[in-house]
């Protein structure tokens, strides 16, 4: 695969690569891949969940968020 940056987006790669952030350009491009991939993935799962039943956020729901709270807390 070639990839075709203006001079001004290969100067930034260079840069990060040159302050020791990537070992190299093909590294610096994998990286912003997967990172994209990943947000594009959490936008999937927040559309998928906002899809869903809703429940009120109101004073109910934080009492029994509370309740559940105290009924169970962690083992220390």
């Amino acid at each position: 695969m070639n990839i075709s940056l203006t001079d001004d987006l290969k100067a930034f790669v260079d840069q990060q690569v040159a302050q020791g952030s990537f070992a190299s350009t093909s590294e610096y491009v994998r990286s912003v891949l997967r990172r994209e991939k990943a947000v594009a993935s959490l936008r999937d799962l927040v559309l998928a969940g906002s899809a869903g039943p809703r429940t009120p956020l109101d004073e109910a729901f934080f009492t029994g968020l509370r309740a559940d709270v105290t009924d169970h807390p962690t083992d220390q």
